[in-house]
């Protein structure tokens, strides 16, 4: 495959991943398998974080973990494109490290005074909660997709990746590469991410959507997003069809919406008609951390994707890497991937 031909963009984050208990969250006003911006009020939890647990540090954020999962996929390096705003300081080199260990072509804008992003994750039984501090992730700015070879970088790539979470801090450059595909006859995917999304930024992410020729999420995020734009139904596949039938600006391409339910089901909402992958369930002494389980299925999902393979292929390397991710901590895997070799 040609080197950048997946372009991806988010917020990168370096995870402060601990195993903690329900009081912890209750303290910082968290709840369990959610996620939030880190306010005001939870900046003082880091720092306890590191006094009260032990502390793991991973190489996160949501887009970056999809783009080092389907590198990791791909075996192949530098297929993947990714775009972010880091700090100059020590966790941005960091996650520099991570990401070209990873293969992913990792091109940041670096922030002269801010911080590299983190993310609180919060680990309890087989429940996360994820809390996220931007700091220099959301002070990406849309000149970085202007420099000469950062734009030849967009231009190259046939297929786009770009969380919901992304809406949050830089939508100019969101619809940069949006419109580019709708002018191009490019794949544009996003993700529903998380379920404030669909009501805090509701705006913007209903800007973005007639462009949106693939877009993921789970069972939750959809609900709130049926609940958002009231399609009066509680149905995963009937929520989906609504979905995929929303205005589109790119008529050569019919949406496709992949809902995710945990153990059930995965829905495909594709040509007026409702598809069902079932998921292939773990024993709950399986079941080590669902942080990046989502991710990690659209980086499955994408390897295969870019690859022009059928759907079914497609989901079913999505769920491959989504159970890789729940058997470990955090969003990693293995050196080699051995899906090749099943």
């Amino acid at each position: 495959m040609p080197e950048g031909l997946l372009f991806t963009m988010g917020n990168p984050l370096l995870d402060f991943q601990v195993h903690s208990d329900k009081s912890f969250l209750e303290k910082w006003g968290l709840k369990e398998d959610d996620a939030i911006l880190c306010g005001e009020k939870h900046i003082p939890m880091f720092k306890e974080m590191q006094e009260k647990f032990t502390v793991e540090y991973v190489a996160g954020g949501s887009t970056q973990n999809t783009a080092r999962v389907a590198q990791w996929m791909i075996g192949q390096k530098n297929v993947t494109t990714y775009m972010g705003c880091i700090g100059n300081d020590e966790f941005g080199k960091i996650l520099t490290d991570k990401a070209a260990e990873a293969g992913v072509n990792a091109v940041y804008q670096k922030h002269p005074t801010v911080k590299t992003g983190t993310c609180a994750v919060l680990l309890t039984g087989n429940s996360r909660s994820l809390c996220a501090h931007l700091a220099a992730a959301e002070k990406f700015t849309v000149d970085h997709l202007q420099v000469p070879e950062h734009h030849q970088l967009m231009t190259k790539a046939n297929f786009f990746y770009i969380a919901g979470f992304f809406l949050t801090t830089c939508p100019p450059a969101l619809m940069t590469v949006a419109k580019h595909c709708a002018e191009t006859n490019k794949v544009f995917a996003m993700n529903l991410s998380a379920a404030f999304l669909s009501s805090a930024f509701k705006g913007v992410m209903m800007e973005a959507m007639p462009y949106v020729d693939i877009l993921f999420g789970n069972e939750d995020e959809a609900a709130a997003f049926a609940g958002e734009h009231k399609f009066e139904t509680s149905s995963i596949p009937e929520i989906a069809l609504k979905i995929a039938s929303l205005p589109k600006i790119n008529t050569k391409r019919v949406r496709l919406i992949v809902l995710t339910q945990g153990p059930k089901s995965v829905i495909i909402a594709f040509e007026n008609a409702i598809q069902e992958f079932k998921v292939e369930k773990l024993e709950q002494n399986q079941l080590v951390d669902s942080n990046g389980a989502g991710d990690a299925f659209v980086g499955g999902f994408l390897s295969q994707y870019i690859q022009d393979k059928p759907l079914n292929e497609c989901v079913a390397a999505g769920n491959w890497a989504s159970r890789v991710i729940l058997q470990r901590t955090g969003c990693t895997f293995p050196t080699v991937c051995e899906y090749t070799k099943r």
